[in-house]
């Protein structure tokens, strides 16, 4: 009875999806929210739906117009001068202006917003108003990146104004100009989202788009497998699941997402100890966690530009040698002891590493060089904190990357007291290369900047690089529209680039 009270539940909620479907709602498996906020916090996938930026990206990741139909950039001044598109209305029937523009770079730029991404616009000097539909931005000098920055989604002033940018009730009911509109927030179960009728690009296709929260991998795959789910990213464990199953399409995407294990230099241990490193890098097996955990899709990694067109791969790889790991350590006054570990003034050579609880391919990984550390004496134990205290944990199992602009992801990563800085890296050549970069248009002048860059943290290493990772999607076959060539970022972000021209077909 039991087994036949399960098989009816299981058939209905394949019908409840596909009803669903039909009827024009795509349900997503996603991570959770506290907040939807993209002046302050980098990452979402869900800003793409509800917020435009002055520009935006193309299937390659090129740099296109979207609220700015055009822009001039006068090089004398450094003034860029943006031309916004007529017309555009944010979700509550408010025009869309210039004003909105100021309001949410000036936002971003104050401290006391501790804005994430903050660095971005560092060189930002003045911003002015024309007009409703002109507004420009006089910079300190020249930047590079400066177009690639203003993809940001653009906040409405009319609600925000005087409102705290934390914690106002607004990051809980955002309103934007996108091609979809919050409906509903259930908190911990979903998110909700409408098609804009008067989305200013044209009316998206589909009717609803639902952000069901499930934090879980493992629980990802298996709500997709029950119709509970008709699209997410899965392990590439879970995606051969659904091999061979017609009512599924697997989007296997390149994405320029690595993983590694970030140092806290806070931490008075790296600041006695952050001459291991180097042993540390040597001894991992990185083609040994690409087989293993992400079943041969994905890259050995050495640096954060490898998918860029910057990358200098002439930097020390720290190719696979325990023989080597050991010589470092031991050249640095490391004794083994009987247990097989290296002790240091009588101190094993021992940290954790934490995780995210949920994150599979993490946590698999992290497992993994913890065990080929241990068979070279370093004894790193994985841990699963309910929360990440960023100031005073050894390491963590990072992952960062961009498939835009070099600048993107490692000027606020690795520059001294940036944004995204979560390691308190800092070092003067780092800091001196990543600046020449974004200070220059010409390529070559770039190519050497970040050569030099490249160089210099391999040098002095802020991180052990793994691996980078391809993002694997699992999607209702009926939906259409996915481009799958285009390279996704950090955390397999961009896929919902053109959400607004996605079809559902049967």
């Amino acid at each position: 009875m039991k087994k036949i009270l399960a098989l009816l539940i299981a058939t209905l909620m394949l019908l409840s999806a596909a009803s669903a479907l039909a009827e024009g709602t795509l349900v997503y498996g996603s991570g959770d929210y506290t907040r939807i906020n993209p002046a302050i916090d980098e990452h979402g996938e869900i800003n793409l739906l509800i917020f435009n930026g002055l520009t935006a990206h193309d299937a390659d990741n090129n740099v296109v117009p979207c609220l700015a139909e055009s822009w001039d950039y006068d090089e004398p001044t450094h003034t860029y001068t943006f031309h916004l598109a007529k017309g555009v209305t944010f979700h509550d029937g408010e025009p869309f202006t210039a004003e909105d523009v100021k309001f949410t770079i000036e936002a971003i730029m104050d401290p006391a917003n501790e804005s994430e991404i903050a660095s971005n616009y560092n060189d930002v000097k003045e911003i002015r108003v024309v007009d409703d539909n002109t507004v420009e931005f006089e910079l300190e000098g020249n930047n590079a990146a400066f177009l690639e920055y203003m993809t940001i989604g653009i906040l409405p002033k009319h609600l925000l104004e005087g409102e705290d940018m934390q914690t106002s009730s607004y990051f809980r009911a955002p309103v934007g100009t996108g091609p979809y509109k919050l409906e509903r927030w259930d908190e911990g179960q979903a998110i909700t989202l409408t098609k804009n009728e008067n989305y200013f690009l044209g009316t998206p296709n589909i009717d609803t788009v639902v952000f069901k929260i499930v934090e879980d991998d493992n629980v990802k795959a298996l709500q997709l497998k029950s119709g509970e789910l008709n699209m997410a990213q899965v392990t590439p464990k879970d995606a051969q699941l659904f091999e061979g199953d017609d009512q599924y399409a697997i989007y296997r995407m390149k994405t320029s997402d690595y993983r590694g294990i970030l140092f806290n230099f806070w931490n008075p241990y790296w600041q006695e100890n952050k001459d291991i490193i180097p042993a540390i890098n040597y001894a991992i097996d990185r083609e040994a966690m690409i087989q293993a955990v992400l079943l041969g899709q994905g890259d050995v990694a050495y640096g954060p530009l490898q998918r860029n067109i910057y990358n200098n791969p002439d930097v020390e790889h720290y190719d696979y040698n325990p023989e080597k790991a050991v010589e470092i350590l031991e050249s640095i006054g490391c004794e083994r002891g009987e247990d097989g570990f290296f002790y240091r003034n009588g101190e094993k050579i021992s940290f954790p590493i934490n995780c995210r609880a949920g994150d599979q391919v993490r946590i698999d990984l992290a497992q993994i060089a913890s065990q080929q550390l241990k068979e070279v004496g370093i004894d790193m134990q994985v841990e699963i904190p309910a929360s990440v205290d960023w100031g005073t944990q050894y390491a963590f199992l990072i992952g960062w990357g961009s498939p835009f602009d070099a600048d993107d992801h490692t000027f606020k990563v690795f520059g001294t007291d940036q944004g995204n800085n979560y390691s308190g890296y800092s070092n003067a050549d780092v800091d001196a290369a990543l600046l020449a970069a974004r200070s220059t248009f010409d390529s070559e002048a770039r190519a050497k900047a970040y050569a030099d860059f490249q160089v210099a943290l391999a040098n002095d290493p802020a991180y052990t690089f793994f691996c980078y990772i391809d993002a694997d999607y699992v999607v209702d076959a009926r939906v259409k529209g996915i481009t799958a060539d285009t390279v996704l970022g950090h955390h397999g972000v961009g896929i919902f680039w053109n959400v607004a021209e996605w079809t559902l077909e049967g």
